[in-house]
């Protein structure tokens, strides 16, 4: 639960924050879902007038083409017995040769539903459509013998336009012939008025789109003008903490990497090139003692001497990643032992003076001090020159300091001038900063090719203030018999 109240717990100036941002942003959203809203309905209204004067423009279109025709047969229909064939031949022939636009034609049914006219797709005379429905399930000759029947009507429905075959949506009207019991009619494709109408509904909500990105746009700028109104007294405090943050987290990944790099190395170079080593004696071993013969003895005993190797180089390596004598003698101890394999390895001579601090020190700084001596003597390996290193431990009023020395060639211009442009140096850097305590850096770049008598070398000195000073009586009693 305290865990909880931690995590929610909010500074004052996150409090301002929140109580000047929340009512505008709870404000803004409402007011933006109002005016999306009533535009979205709006735009509906208008796009479905459109869609009806579209619609009736195509009506008034049907009706006048049903009226010519109309007009063509009257006089024939009129003057015509119920079952007059001639009549009704004549009224055939001169409804197919109605033709207008690509599309548009006449059509006639009889009440059965048997196509008797159909100009453009001649396919259909002669056979009966009772019962046909589109793609859609919406009734075609049924519907319009229904609504002649009725008196007559507009009906829509899909139909393959007769000038490409393609299926397009098809308004029609159809009246009666209620003498013959035929079904007249004839139908114009309004894909261009759905085009039409889906062009302007996409249009309006690129707008309310639009108007909603405005809206946001607003709403943002708003905020954001409220939080630096209210965040400006610790805007830089606060952009110089995210960027050491950034780099802070670039430099532990940068660290991370190297330690992965290093360790790999070793393991390549020292480990597996021993135990195959190992595996080469043990293999000739066996080959030995199958055929008897009695020098498998040597090659056994230099199998275990390799892998007595490896032994000291795996403890070797564990204790680079975290020393154990850190944490069971103290600093002092470990430096030593940091040292003494340091000049083992580089035969660089390493001098090593330190005070008893009665293990006084806390787990950060000696954590702290004993990473930037390791970082210290790897950098001295690896760019230095020197042939000799000077290590001392000591205590003053500031603190605990740690102080190491070389006489090699020193750090190159550019990391005098800027220490952060160097890896190893941001580490150590870093790793004080976190204590409160201060890294200082002295180095003097000479050539000893010159043979110029020009002091040179570099001096590393680490200081961790009193803080990290654990009282008497916060040591442990075994402890107080060894080293810091």
């Amino acid at each position: 639960m305290d865990s909880l109240r931690g995590v929610f717990r909010l500074s004052y100036s996150q409090k301002v924050f929140l109580l000047a941002t929340v009512p505008l942003v709870l404000a803004v959203s409402a007011v933006s879902f109002l005016v999306l809203t009533q535009s979205r309905q709006l735009a509906e209204r208008e796009i479905e007038a459109l869609e009806t004067q579209l619609i009736d423009a195509k009506r008034e279109e049907l009706l006048n083409y049903l009226s010519i025709a109309r007009t063509a047969i009257v006089n024939i229909y009129g003057r015509a017995a119920p079952d007059d064939e001639a009549a009704k031949l004549e009224v055939t022939q001169i409804l197919s040769s109605l033709l207008y636009g690509q599309d548009g034609y006449f059509f006639v049914y009889d009440y059965d539903g048997n196509a008797l006219v159909s100009p453009r797709q001649t396919y259909l005379i002669g056979k009966n459509w009772s019962g046909l429905t589109d793609d859609n399930g919406v009734a075609i000759t049924d519907e319009l013998i229904r609504i002649a029947r009725n008196g007559g009507g507009y009906h829509a429905f899909t139909w393959s336009k007769p000038s490409n075959g393609e299926p397009g949506r098809m308004a029609a009207y159809v009246i009666g012939l209620q003498d013959w019991k035929w079904v007249m009619g004839t139908g114009i494709f309004i894909d261009d008025v759905l085009d039409t109408v889906a062009m302007a509904r996409a249009d309006v909500e690129e707008r309310i789109q639009r108007t909603f990105f405005l809206v946001i746009l607003i709403s943002v700028l708003a905020v954001l003008g409220v939080f630096l109104s209210g965040m400006i007294l610790n805007l830089r405090e606060r952009r110089l903490a995210d960027a050491k943050l950034k780099n802070l987290t670039q430099r532990i990944i940068d660290t991370q990497e190297e330690e992965r790099g290093r360790v790999a190395r070793e393991l390549h170079d020292s480990i597996s090139q021993i135990l195959v080593g190992v595996r080469y004696a043990l293999e000739l071993a066996r080959r030995r003692i199958q055929k008897g013969d009695t020098r498998a003895a040597e090659n056994l005993d230099s199998g275990i001497d390799s892998l007595g190797g490896a032994i000291q180089e795996v403890r070797r390596i564990s204790r680079d990643l975290r020393p154990g004598v850190l944490d069971d003698l103290g600093l002092g101890p470990a430096l030593k032992a940091l040292a003494d394999d340091f000049a083992q390895r580089t035969n660089i001579k390493t001098d090593l003076e330190t005070a008893v601090f009665r293990n006084r020190l806390d787990k950060d700084a000696k954590i702290a001090l004993y990473r930037i001596a390791q970082e210290a003597l790897t950098n001295i390996e690896r760019h230095s020159e020197a042939n000799t290193v000077s290590i001392s431990l000591f205590g003053g009023r500031s603190g605990a300091i740690l102080r190491i020395s070389d006489n090699g060639i020193g750090l190159p211009a550019r990391i005098r001038t800027d220490p952060s442009s160097g890896l190893g140096l941001r580490n150590m850097q870093e790793r004080i900063d976190q204590l409160d305590g201060t890294l200082r850096l002295v180095s003097h770049r000479q050539s000893r090719n010159t043979g110029a008598d020009i002091e040179h070398g570099t001096v590393i000195e680490a200081t961790v203030p009193l803080t990290h000073m654990l009282h008497p009586q916060a040591s442990r009693p075994a402890d107080r018999k060894t080293a810091s």
